[in-house]
């Protein structure tokens, strides 16, 4: 079901009540930072910084690779996908339009103002108009309910600060419908240097803390051993763990594909 307001790809455009929807998700935006201060404040700023290739990296951000990530991608060509999908934290929406590309039903939701300018440009060019992108905060997003059959997590869940894991994870559950699968790539702890800038480092997990978290929502039918594939990143003054490398020459961080469905 969608609430008042809110679209999906396929149906008529609904606007919000206002006359300007965009003026409305940027003003929740807003409250958004505004409302959690200090560290949220600094990631937004981070990551929109390092979409616009001015951050902390040196050029564009690592985890942009111009595709899906692999271990998703092999489960879209198994057939684990089903539309609607909800992107979760998109960024710049290479798993939502490599999706629609492929006929797949996609809204993307992401807090940065940038990734979500340059998804929305993107899926303009490629003439996509079965995937939407939202600006809105993922931990606590309304007018979706019960509207997606798949959720996927494509290296979100380490970016967001601890204490947002349940407000993210109770928030698409209730986007998703019954019997949704929900999928999650995130890093494995050791994949970064246990000396790195906190506000720098992804927040990695453990098998045991990432059942626990997800668990209490979702229905955990597997977690495994993966891989997150980066272009080696260059931060100034950071050391990278050794890690094996694809056959393009990116890093391969050790990680966890997690598999979930939603009860119903």
């Amino acid at each position: 079901m969608l609430a008042a307001g809110l679209w999906l790809p396929g149906q008529p455009w609904r606007r919000r009540l206002r006359n300007d929807p965009q003026h409305v998700l940027l003003v929740k935006h807003e409250i958004v930072v505004d409302r959690a201060h200090g560290t949220r404040r600094v990631i937004v700023g981070q990551l929109d910084s390092a979409y616009r290739e001015e951050g902390d990296f040196v050029g564009p951000p690592p985890w942009n690779i111009g595709e899906p990530q692999p271990e998703l991608a092999a489960l879209i060509r198994a057939g684990k996908f089903r539309s609607v999908v909800l992107d979760a934290g998109c960024g710049l929406a290479e798993l939502s339009l490599a999706l629609a590309a492929d006929g797949y039903k996609v809204v993307g939701i992401d807090l940065t103002p940038t990734a979500i300018a340059a998804a929305t440009k993107a899926a303009e060019d490629r003439g996509l108009s079965n995937t939407s992108f939202v600006q809105d905060d993922i931990t606590s997003f309304t007018g979706f309910y019960e509207a997606f059959n798949t959720v996927a997590d494509s290296t979100l869940f380490h970016s967001l600060p601890v204490e947002d894991r349940d407000g993210y994870l109770r928030s698409v559950h209730r986007a998703a419908a019954p019997g949704a699968s929900y999928f999650v790539l995130v890093f494995a702890k050791g994949a970064f240097p246990p000396d790195m800038d906190t506000l720098t480092k992804p927040n990695e997990v453990t098998e045991d803390e990432l059942r626990k978290a997800v668990s209490k929502y979702w229905i955990v039918d597997d977690i495994r051993g993966a891989f997150i594939h980066a272009k080696v990143p260059q931060i100034p003054g950071v050391s990278m763990p050794f890690h094996d490398f694809d056959e393009m020459g990116r890093i391969k961080f050790p990680a966890y594909l997690l598999t979930a469905h939603k009860a119903g």
